[in-house]
């Protein structure tokens, strides 16, 4: 008798724990079911008409009079606690979750909620136009190939100033000063002498005597040639048939003065620059260019120019040659704009603002933001579905006006964290080391 009752309240109990089991799971996966009958019911036996619980014994069949709980009903009783906690499991990451077989070993698990909490933003990898932009300043300055430095070739005194002042404009031709020398006046009247014996004895009829008569006059004439005289002026000289004083100097090209070295008196000689005159229709612009971005400029691209003093104007150049040494205490490198000056507008010495622009063609591009760089690497996060994020390696080149050029370790249309990228970082990392130290406990 005593055996019997002990058998009766171990298939109850069982009965009981099986049918909490199942309303748990029934309540977790559908929400708030019937409810549940009282213990005091279950025990006592099936209400009259009701149908009986699952895994409860039938009145008056052999099952729970005396005996456990067959092997279906712990069948049963494992599933129903095995869906429970999946169940369970889903309402904690914010839903099902991806297969377990699809998920990388080195993937961090982030629920919704705390990643609206973090702040957690996403952007997707995108194919587009590469564009790089180098913005710098440079001073503008003459074009020295269209600067002339004015010198006399003989020993003189200035006797006239034909232009007397610096930052006057001058035309090609245009006479400067005029000089007198008194050795340019001897060797004038050595090559009118000279002129004279070739006449008279360049017809003798000793050969050597005309010969010599000859090379007289073209020695004479190759100094006056020497010194700067001009053929037009030693036609002059044997039209006028008398020496000339003072030697003119004319400009050889088209410009202003920028150094004036001269005043009437003075005594000057090869040694003195007496004009320094400079063509101002094309300038250059020196700009500085970091050493880092210097692989973006190329001879022949396009520049653009701006000066504060003309807001809202811009002036179009090419850049003409890069420098090929690099100045030291500002790690730059000197790179020369070639530009047209109608007008005058550009000054040198005025500083001006500079853009270089190069094309790269089309590349993958991700936010700036979305890059870990750690000194030796740069690594981003990778959003897979289920709340998951996979730590990726990717090598990079260059940043372009907020984003990075993708060379590899990404494809286009994958999705990578832009926003919280260091937080999901640090959890990556304390996860690793806490499963590192349950690993090493068991």
């Amino acid at each position: 008798m005593n055996r019997t009752l002990a058998g009766v309240a171990l298939g109850v109990g069982a009965a009981v724990l099986i049918a909490l089991v199942s309303w748990w799971a029934g309540w977790l996966q559908f929400g708030p079911a019937a409810p549940m009958p009282h213990a005091t019911a279950m025990a006592g036996g099936a209400q009259p008409g009701a149908a009986p619980m699952p895994g409860m014994p039938m009145q008056g069949s052999g099952a729970g009079q005396g005996e456990h709980a067959g092997p279906a009903e712990h069948a049963m009783e494992g599933n129903q606690a095995a869906g429970a906690q999946e169940a369970m499991a889903g309402m904690e990451h914010g839903g099902a979750a991806a297969p377990a077989a699809d998920i990388p070993a080195d993937a961090v698990m982030i629920s919704p909620e705390r990643q609206q909490l973090i702040g957690v933003r996403t952007a997707r990898v995108e194919r587009a136009s590469v564009e790089h932009t180098i913005r710098t300043v440079g001073e503008v300055t003459y074009d020295e190939r269209r600067v002339a430095h004015i010198h006399t070739r003989i020993k003189g005194w200035i006797e006239k100033l034909h232009v007397d002042f610096t930052g006057k404009l001058v035309e090609k031709g245009q006479p400067l000063l005029e000089i007198y020398s008194p050795e340019l006046v001897s060797t004038q009247e050595e090559y009118l002498l000279a002129l004279r014996a070739r006449d008279s004895l360049g017809n003798s009829p000793f050969a050597e005597i005309a010969s010599s008569s000859r090379s007289l006059l073209e020695a004479t004439r190759r100094r006056l040639l020497l010194w700067e005289i001009t053929p037009e002026q030693i036609r002059e000289l044997e039209e006028r048939n008398e020496p000339q004083t003072t030697l003119t100097l004319f400009s050889p090209i088209r410009g202003f003065v920028i150094n004036k070295n001269a005043w009437e008196g003075k005594f000057v000689g090869p040694q003195d620059e007496l004009y320094t005159i400079a063509d101002l229709r094309r300038v250059w612009v020196l700009a500085d260019v970091y050493e880092s971005e210097l692989d973006y400029v190329r001879p022949g691209q396009p520049a653009a120019i701006s000066l504060s003093y003309l807001p809202g104007q811009e002036f179009t150049g090419r850049v003409d040659y890069i420098y090929p040494y690099l100045e030291g205490e500002t790690r730059t490198v000197k790179v020369r704009v070639v530009l047209d000056n109608p007008g005058w507008q550009l000054k040198p010495d005025m500083f001006a603002n500079v853009q270089l622009r190069t094309r790269l063609g089309e590349a993958l591009m991700i936010p700036e933001d979305a890059v870990i760089d750690t000194g030796e690497r740069q690594v981003v996060f990778l959003a897979l579905p289920g709340g998951h994020f996979q730590p990726r390696e990717i090598e990079v080149a260059g940043r372009f006006n907020g984003k990075i050029r993708v060379l590899s370790g990404l494809e286009e249309g994958d999705t990578v964290v832009s926003g919280a990228t260091f937080l999901i970082d640090s959890e990556s990392k304390l996860r690793s080391a806490m499963g590192n130290m349950a690993g090493h406990q068991h």
